[in-house]
Parts: C-alpha cells; structure tokens; sequence
C-alpha cells in the first residue's frame, strides 16, 4: 500500500554526484541567466525589434507572446525529461541547436518563418532553467545546494535590473542582432559546463514505458492559453476580446482536465498531493507575491522614466544596473550566511519588509523625480530581491521531499513562469485603468470659461507667440493636454507603487502562517554562544 501512495506522488528523483561539482555550478549560472536574460531582452528591446523586423504593433505583440508561451508549454516537463533522459541529453543538444536558430533569426524577415523560429526558440530557451535546477536536485551534493540555488534564485532580481541596460548596449553599439546573438555564444558554453559537471546516465526505459504524456501535454498546453490570454488580455480588452476569452476559458478547462488525468491514471507524472503540505502551499503563495510585489522594481522605476521622464533604455538602465544588479553580489553571500544562521522566515520578513520599504517610498513621486531620484528605492529592492527568493526556495525544499523534485519542479516553473505573467498583466492593466481614472478627474477641473484654464492657456500662448503667432493658440492647448497626461500618469505610477506595498504587507501576514520547518540540511547552524550553552545541557550540537 505504501508502495503505492509513493508511485502516486510521481517518479523518484536521483542521480549520480557530480564529478566537477565546480562546473555543474557554472552551468546552472550560464543556464538560468541566459533563459532570464533573453527573455527580459526581447521583451524590453520589442520596439527595437519591431522596428528592425518590419512589424506592426500587433504583429510585435504575437512575436513577444509565441517567444515565451513556447517556454510556458515546455517547462513544466523539462524536470520528468530530465530524469528519463538525463541532463546530458536535456541540455546538451538543444543547447547547440538553440544556437543555430538564435543565429538565424535576426536573418528572417518572412513573419510566419519569424513565428515559427520564435516558438521554436522559445521550446528550447524553456529547457534551461528547469533543468539546470535539476542539476541542483540530481547531482551536487547537499553542501553545495545552499550557493548554488542562491545563484538560480539571483537571476530573476539581476536580469531585470540589467537587462535594460545591455538592450541599450546592444542596441547602440552592437546592434539589435545581439539581443538574440549573445545565446550564439553562451548556450554551446552551458552545453559544454553540463558535459563536464553531470554524469552521464542511461535512458530510464521504465520511466519511459510509464510516461504520462497526457498529463503533460494536458498542462503544458492549459498554462500556454492561460499565459497567452493573459499576455493579449491589456491589449485586446480582456473580456470584450473573443480571442482572449477562448484562450482563457478553453486553458482553463484544459487544467481541469489535467488535474482529473494524474488522479485517474496508474504512474501520474504530476499529482497534485506532492504540494499537500501547509508551508508548501504557503510557500507557493509567497513566490507569488515576490513576483507581483518585484514588479515595483521590474516595471514601475523603467517605465516611468520612460514615459514620464522620457529616458531611453540605456539611460534608465545605468541606475537599476549599478544600484540594482551589482549590489547583489556583496547580497548574495550576507543572505546565504543568515540562512546559514537564522531561520528561513526571519530572512523572508526582512526582504518583504524591504519591498514594503521601497514601495511606500515611491508614492511620494512627482513628475520631477529624476533618475536619481530612485537610488534608495532601488538599493532597498536590491535588498528585497536578494533576501526574498531563496530562502523561499529553500523553505519549500525543506517541507517537501527532494527526490520527488520531478513533480514538485512542475509546479514550481509554473509559479515562476504563470506568476510573471499574472503580475505583468495585472500592472498593465492596473497602470492603464487608474491613467484613464485620474485623467478624467483631472479633466473635471479644466472647464472651459474657468479662470485658472484661461490664465494658463494665456500664459502658455504668449510664450509660443514668439515662435508663430498663428500657431500659438493650439500650441498652448496641446501643451495643456500634456500636462494633463503627464499628472494623470504620475497619479498611475503612485497607485502602482501602493499596489506593491500592500502585496508586501500581505506577503508578511502569510509569512506568520508558515511553521517551523522539521530539522534537516537547511536547518540554521546556532552562533557559537549557542552552540555552548546548548552543550552545557547536554545537547549534541555539530
């Protein structure tokens, strides 16, 4: 009977240790950092891409969302391919193969030859991250968990902070084809690190015979509808859109489906009662929410530089890089030490309460905030990025069973992914409701006849007379408007900013739910005070 509960659960995971632990390291940095990278690229640089390729803002819109739902669709299986063919096999050719078509795609100018690339490269990029996880999981040693999945967890704050920099890097002193050739060279190197740091394994024909592709392609497909429902949703006028309700809908009942497929079927690749545990619920909700609460500093410091202080990429991107990205390196080690130390939720309030921090510092923005304006709120996110993340990851590592990592990956690249998506759907169309809210109250106050209007429009006529008496009038009424505009996005970005501070705070009522965790290799080491007052009482302490 216990035998199988335990089949029920999914295939056990196990591999063989690492030979150069060194280079499974480095293959998890090159394979995460690219996969976040590349799609933070294409996603910052899209006008640039759109520009280069010839395409309409519609056309741009459906690259961008074939690009990552292909990445959706193949994620959450990477880590049963994984185990059945190993990482070797996984990583090692697509690696190559991703490389190829990162070199041609900057060639193409046919669209549906540009799509078809796009979700091709999209299936391949999908791999990287779920698996070079895995080689965490499969192949290094428990000592060597802690810094690598600081590193995995890293990825997420450091591309966005960087990202926009290298778009404008590239961009200006490359050229765009680099947004997509950096993987020609990075990819066969991560192929390469794989090949030294893994061992090499047979195909696990049993697992294979077993496979529950169903279930598989009953999610890959659900999430990818969900994702791309909700990545057209802000532009198509979600559910005035029949496009955007069939996908939403019909991905929907395709997770149903899944759901009723691993509860049916003997070898169930995904069941759901690997994640029946209280702190891994909670757990999930809290990457959750760092995902939407991040987006302060993914989404609301750039764009608002870009639309209201009209800088470019490069320009905005000096300030998330130097005070975002590069902090993280002295961050990485102080949060891995106060994991080494303190308990795992004792780190995570103090990274919420610093997104908390942050945020409630951005809603005294005006419109003559500049760039670096932002510092503090950047340096406190940086803080918040780096003390946030990984000990969740660690928190629902040690409530869960590690060897059943195949199942419990699945759910995890959806959080990673499906959360993302969520939150930037959800601020785009948050930012876009409350801009057309405030601009209407705003537009209240102008009446026609009223003697504030009058005397601003006088005054800003007058200043245009002098480039064109005939063109002043409507000169002075357009500026007017954009005055308007500029305040009602201000007031947006405020609301933005709000936004993400009560996220935060409700991170941290979930935080008070959580339990300790049962001892394990993650439990915190006491400091050495401790250490002698507990073996004055007789406890063993290593």
């Amino acid at each position: 009977m216990a035998e199988n509960d335990d089949a029920g659960r999914g295939p056990v995971s196990r591999g063989g240790i690492a030979p150069q632990p060194l280079f499974a390291v480095a293959a998890v940095l090159l394979g995460s950092f690219l996969a976040n990278f590349d799609s933070r690229l294409t996603t910052v640089g899209l006008p640039d891409l759109r520009g280069a390729f010839g395409l309409s803002f519609d056309e741009g819109a459906w690259l961008s969302t074939a690009g990552i739902d292909s990445q959706i669709f193949i994620a959450p299986a990477v880590a049963w391919l994984a185990t059945v063919f190993g990482l070797r096999r996984v990583l090692g050719i697509p690696s190559l193969v991703y490389a190829l078509v990162s070199l041609i795609i900057p060639l193409v100018r046919d669209y549906p030859t540009l799509i078809a690339l796009s979700v091709v490269h999209g299936l391949l990029l999908g791999t990287f991250v779920p698996a070079t996880l895995m080689i965490v999981f499969r192949n290094l040693p428990i000592r060597w968990w802690l810094p690598a999945i600081a590193l995995y967890s890293i990825r997420v704050g450091f591309a966005l902070d960087s990202s926009t920099s290298l778009v404008g890097f590239y961009v200006d002193h490359l050229g765009w084809q680099w947004l997509y050739w950096q993987g020609v060279v990075i990819a066969p190197l991560m192929g390469l690190m794989v090949y030294l740091g893994t061992p090499g394994e047979p195909v696990n024909r049993a697992l294979l015979r077993e496979a529950d592709w169903g279930g598989m392609l009953l999610l890959g497909a659900g999430v990818g509808m969900i994702y791309a429902g909700l990545d057209q949703g802000n532009r198509l006028d979600w559910l005035g859109s029949g496009t955007v309700m069939a996908l939403l809908v019909g991905g929907s009942a395709l997770f149903v489906a899944f759901l009723v497929n691993e509860s049916l079927v003997r070898q169930p690749w995904a069941h759901v009662n690997v994640l029946f545990s209280r702190n891994v619920g909670l757990g999930l909700i809290l990457i959750l929410l760092y995902t939407l609460t991040s987006l302060s500093n993914a989404s609301l410091v750039p764009n608002f530089l870009g639309a209201v202080g009209q800088l470019r990429p490069e320009q905005s991107g000096w300030l998330l890089l130097t005070f975002g990205a590069l902090p993280m390196f002295v961050l990485v080690p102080v949060s891995i030490w106060l994991l080494r130390h303190f308990d795992t939720r004792t780190v995570v309030v103090v990274g919420f309460a610093c997104f908390a921090a942050a945020n409630l510092w951005g809603t005294q923005l005006t419109h003559d905030w500049a760039r670096e304006d932002f510092i503090g709120i950047v340096l406190l996110q940086a803080v918040g990025q780096s003390l946030t993340l990984l000990p969740l990851i660690i928190t629902l590592l040690s409530n869960s069973d590690p060897s059943r990592a195949t199942a419990f990956a699945a759910y995890i690249q959806i959080m990673r992914l499906g959360g993302a998506e969520i939150g930037v759907a959800l601020m785009g169309t948050w930012l876009r409701v409350r801009e057309q809210i405030h601009s209407f109250y705003i537009g209240q106050n102008l009446e026609v006849g009223d003697v504030n209007v009058v005397r601003a429009l006088k005054q800003l006529t007058e200043h245009f007379a002098a480039h064109g008496a005939g063109s002043a009038p409507a000169r002075a009424v357009g500026t007017l408007a954009s005055f308007v505009a500029r305040e009602a996005n201000v007031l947006a970005y405020i609301d933005g900013f709000w936004l993400c501070f009560w996220l935060a705070i409700s991170a941290l009522g979930f935080i008070a739910l959580i339990t300790r965790a049962p001892p394990g290799p993650f439990t915190p080491a006491p400091f050495g005070f401790a250490k002698t007052v507990l073996r004055k009482c007789g406890v063993k302490v290593a």
